[in-house]
């Protein structure tokens, strides 16, 4: 065998164990992933999707650049999934028709009245039942009520020294604003869904788990969940991409 063939069997074997090492890594990520979305996302679908990423996480690592590559791929793993979560969005539309409404609402109060809105304002202004209006809050729970796109987890390929952030300056500084005016967003709603958000994203508890904390139902965990997001929707407006009915 010449030095070029032998190099390239030393390749593939680096490639193959690469991706026989790390295969425990997909189901770990995909796991974590489904205990935050609805029933109706399939974990297989989810762990194909992650497959890929570790492939191409493999075909491309480069261990000059300083990262791991556990540490690459799972970068490159979670975005596979995500990109599959986006292709396939089970929500209906009807749901995001909805959650536009009550983010309006919640806009027309708060700029009259100068405060938090309240459900009952809301449920009011919306024509509607205090009741429909928590079934509203809860499917906005488990939807993209805005989307950002986390450039850590978009399954781009990192770059070199930061991996994952953008070259691009302009991008940088949009990227920087969005997250001031969401921290600031967060910082401003009523304590109950701040701390459900925090629960939620910081510490990574699922809804279960948030509501023994709280000492609440885990269906009114989502209510505050899907209240948090939409009232965050109405006071961000200028950063939500709305989805064409």
């Amino acid at each position: 065998m010449n030095g070029v063939a032998m190099y390239a069997a030393t390749q593939e074997r680096d490639y193959e164990d690469l991706v026989h090492r790390h295969a425990a890594l997909v189901k770990r990520i995909a796991f974590h992933l489904m205990s935050r979305l609805p029933p109706s996302v399939q974990s297989d679908d989810l762990i194909q999707a992650g497959m890929i990423g570790l492939l191409e996480a493999a075909r491309n690592y480069d261990a000059t650049q300083g990262a791991s590559f556990e540490t690459y791929a799972g970068i490159r793993i979670r975005g596979a999934m995500l990109d599959e979560i986006r292709r396939t969005d089970w929500t209906p539309r009807s749901v995001h028709r909805k959650a536009r409404q009550v983010a309006e609402a919640v806009r027309q109060i708060e700029n009259e009245q100068g405060r938090d809105a309240r459900d009952n304002e809301v449920a009011e202004a919306l024509g509607i039942g205090l009741n429909e209006y928590h079934r509203i809050l809860q499917d906005a729970s488990g939807c993209r009520v805005f989307s950002f796109d986390d450039p850590a987890a978009s399954g781009d390929e990192p770059d070199a020294a930061t991996m994952g952030q953008s070259n691009e300056p302009l991008e940088n500084l949009q990227n920087d604003a969005f997250r001031d005016a969401l921290a600031e967003g967060i910082s401003g709603l009523p304590e109950r869904e701040r701390l459900v958000m925090a629960l939620y994203y910081d510490e990574e508890l699922n809804l279960r788990e948030i509501g023994e904390v709280l000492g609440v139902s885990e269906s009114r965990v989502c209510q505050i969940h899907g209240q948090a997001l939409i009232r965050l929707r109405a006071r961000m407006g200028e950063w939500v991409s709305e989805i064409e009915e």
